[in-house]
């Protein structure tokens, strides 16, 4: 019962950080009809991004979560701007194969880029409580996972906030339902397709620094966390904040339990074997409601 209850909660916490890596693609996708495969180098510069914030000016990493959410949405405008802009002129399907092509190139610049400045060399952020755990009815809670799953409520709780209660959260709503409707409605579809980018590559930069305390960061990490995040949406459905971290937690258990029944090997496998049977029966996803 101890090892049950010690995958599960490991599946759980670990599960958590997919959700948040799910949360900035679901958006774009969304609200852009973008599917951005260069995700997972945001999180990973938003890692480096910490990283160089600890070491360099000795700020904590849980201080340091609004300066990379600050980081990678300027990052994020100016990636908007320069790349993505371009494609939002097309109808919903070249949009999603024109941001394929752009997001591989993309991918491929910000890993070179990457090895160049940082070289290949994993990096991860120790403190005090890196390695602190609390114990409870013989199963341990890492204090660094616990973090994550905190703030990944937090940021499932403030995007629905932000969704619901907010001008600039209801124009995302209307746009992601019918972008023509919403612009005879007046609202600036050009500031909300920024805002909604912004707002991604902000929501991966979070992700990246939970990663680099909690595991370690290299440039070759965006893929794995892409293809975690993709998983989770196709699982979650597009537009439901909780349904991501459900679908991540989801996810995360599914492969703790694998790894502990059948070895780690075949832990990605059912990650993979998920994915195709929620495309299959259910491609809507299992939590899917439209910002709403």
């Amino acid at each position: 019962m101890d090892t049950f209850l010690q995958t599960a909660v490991s599946g759980i916490l670990v599960g958590s950080l997919y959700g948040l890596a799910a949360l900035g693609l679901s958006l774009a996708f969304g609200v852009l009809k973008i599917l951005n495969v260069a995700h997972g180098e945001l999180i990973m510069i938003g890692g480096y991004a910490a990283f160089f914030l600890f070491t360099g000016l000795g700020m904590d990493p849980l201080l340091s979560l609004g300066a990379v959410f600050a980081i990678l949405a300027i990052f994020g405008l100016l990636l908007y701007a320069l790349v993505f802009n371009r494609i939002v002129k097309f109808d919903e399907e070249n949009r999603i194969k024109n941001s394929l092509l752009l997001g591989f190139g993309l991918t491929l610049i910000l890993q070179t880029i990457a090895v160049r400045l940082f070289t290949a060399d994993d990096r991860g952020i120790i403190t005090g409580y890196s390695t602190s755990a609390w114990e409870l009815a013989g199963v341990r809670f890492p204090v660094v996972r616990v973090i994550g799953l905190v703030v990944a409520i937090i940021a499932v709780l403030g995007m629905e906030l932000f969704l619901k209660r907010t001008y600039w959260g209801k124009a995302l709503r209307a746009t992601s339902e019918d972008w023509v409707t919403a612009a005879l409605t007046g609202i600036n579809i050009r500031r909300v397709y920024l805002l909604a980018f912004a707002l991604s590559a902000a929501l991966a930069g979070i992700t990246g620094v939970l990663i680099a305390l909690g595991f370690s960061v290299n440039p070759s990490i965006g893929l794995q966390w892409t293809l975690k995040a993709l998983i989770v949406v196709v699982l979650a459905g597009l537009g439901s904040m909780r349904g991501a971290l459900l679908g991540g937690i989801v996810l995360g258990l599914a492969e703790a339990f694998s790894s502990q029944l059948f070895g780690g090997e075949y832990r990605e496998i059912v990650g993979l074997l998920i994915f195709l049977l929620v495309l299959s029966l259910r491609p809507q996803g299992l939590f899917g409601e439209r910002y709403a």
